[in-house]
């Protein structure tokens, strides 16, 4: 199988998504029928290729109508996290040129606000609604269930989660290949993850990011169920291994850090025999947090990294880790380079920032002036990445050049100092960021998400000192710890470093 079309005419009955919370189910063509008809429904509104449309969209049914629409009719599709305020959503909706906007009642207040920023904007909403937006359902259903005139292979068009400004849309050319086409990333799901038109795939992280996204996406193509978390709840996650039979998974750390959390008589209360394979990215890994999973879950745990630009990718399998810990793998499809700040090669062993070649080529939509600063006067890209190579070329990321403190004259890399600190039984959660310092320039400061609120405190932070002390030199240890209730953190796991360090720095 090589699109949700075939397997409509072929497994018609088969299950495409199903809610693991809910139980709600959509099959292969039922998904079919209500993407013609969404996609009859861009056309209806003027909407040719290379055009855009946006969502606001719950984990749910719908999103995948939409993404499935919006790919078979040539446009770009934007899909905005659920929790931006209204004036966040607008920015990006402008900076997009989205020609049309689909949303929920998840969206609340938010799409009532929206509805009065763009009242020329055409705007549907699924399911019941309020009178500020049309009704998709009503909408699409004037239409036919049969495929469009004119298909042709749509793409996303997403926006960075803005830890560092506002976001900017990630904008690749769209291919000009058919519907059939499989995208590059469909051979290390094949090949290295087992995936085939019998996976059953399961998405506990919020589907509007570019990741889960493009794995359910995947699985669709091959045919394959995906199992959607409407919401993450660690239990729920072996709940829903057991229930459907998942065989492959995709995580980010912190899911990681939930599920070790869980007592053992829970965590050994379900059958999770049918999962060959699960695989992490979107956020650096503690080495204790892998080992703990792997000693849980066995020998079944990929790594792989990327970004939303999809300039370049790594990938490291079970066994590659064992014997590399903490590299996120070797290159696939492109070579890596680690460079200095000239933007030449460095050698084994010496941190710079990481640069690809020969993976696809993308642009900052409207920025080119960031498009250009991503590239390096080789023609290689960064997406701000700091790390270096060892000698038989496995990549170990250090942290975000962007992130580094200079605290006299001393370059401190907060990722490093986070991984320690994340592994003290104490801490749920830990940002380590730079603070203006009038010695120092820069000192270190660790903000602290307790387990039990209860153990915040002095006493807790003199431990902490000494734990840093005990691992890193004197320069890394930070010098001021501070408790929060609970850090920022994107649905995927990516902290917004920026929130916390910009308590830190006047305006």
């Amino acid at each position: 199988m090589t699109h949700p079309f075939i397997s409509a005419r072929a497994t018609p009955e088969k299950p495409a998504i199903i809610l693991a919370q809910s139980g709600k189910t959509l099959n292969y063509a039922q998904l079919e029928a209500r993407a013609n008809q969404t996609a009859h429904l861009f056309r209806s509104l003027g909407l040719k290729r290379g055009d855009c449309v946006a969502a606001i969209l719950e984990n749910g049914l719908d999103i995948f109508i939409f993404l499935w629409a919006a790919q078979r009719a040539g446009l770009y599709f934007t899909t905005l996290s659920t929790r931006l305020t209204a004036a966040e959503s607008e920015y990006i909706i402008r900076d997009s040129g989205a020609g049309a906007l689909f949303l929920s009642a998840y969206a609340g207040t938010v799409a009532e606000e929206l509805a009065a920023i763009f009242p020329d904007l055409p705007k549907y909403m699924a399911g019941a609604h309020d009178g500020s937006c049309a009704s998709w359902d009503d909408a699409a259903s004037a239409f036919p269930e049969t495929p469009i005139a004119d298909e042709s292979v749509g793409g996303p068009m997403l926006y960075s989660s803005g830890t560092t400004g506002r976001p900017k849309g990630v904008k690749r050319a769209l291919s000009e290949g058919t519907l059939l086409d499989l995208p590059p990333m469909a051979a290390l799901f094949t090949t290295l993850y087992g995936g085939s038109g019998d996976s059953v795939f399961l998405c506990p992280a919020p589907l509007y990011h570019a990741a889960p996204q493009a794995w359910a996406m995947l699985v669709h193509q091959f045919g394959g169920t995906v199992v959607v978390m409407e919401r993450f709840d660690a239990e729920d996650v072996l709940k829903a291994i057991e229930r459907h039979g998942v065989t492959v998974a995709q995580f980010v750390p912190t899911h990681f850090i939930r599920l070790l959390n869980l007592p053992e008589e829970v965590r050994a209360r379900y059958d999770l025999s049918s999962l060959r394979t699960a695989f992490h990215a979107a956020a650096p890994c503690p080495i204790p947090v892998k080992e703990a999973m792997m000693q849980w879950w066995g020998a079944i745990i990929h790594e792989y990294y990327a970004g939303t630009e999809g300039n370049g990718m790594t990938a490291i399998d079970p066994q590659q880790w064992l014997n590399h810990k903490g590299s996120v793998g070797r290159p696939i499809g492109c070579e890596v380079h680690i460079c200095d700040e000239d933007g030449e090669p460095l050698t084994a062993h010496q941190v710079g920032q990481v640069y690809f070649s020969g993976g696809l080529r993308f642009e900052y939509h409207n920025d080119p002036e960031k498009t250009q600063e991503s590239r390096n006067s080789h023609g290689w890209s960064s997406m701000g990445d700091v790390g270096y190579v060892d000698e038989e070329g496995y990549l170990y990321l250090t942290d975000r050049k962007s992130f580094m403190i200079i605290s006299g004259g001393v370059n401190v890399y907060p990722q490093e100092v986070e991984n320690l600190i994340q592994t003290h039984p104490k801490v749920a959660d830990v940002a380590v960021i730079g603070a203006p310092d009038p010695d120092l320039g820069e000192r270190v400061v660790a903000v602290i998400q307790t387990n039990d609120p209860r153990d915040a405190g002095p006493e807790l932070a003199d431990e902490l000192r000494q734990f840093v002390r005990a691992t890193l030199s004197g320069v890394k240890v930070p010098k001021q710890y501070d408790f929060v209730e609970e850090l920022p953190r994107h649905p995927t796991g990516k902290l917004y470093k920026r929130l916390v360090r910009d308590r830190y720095w006047p305006k």
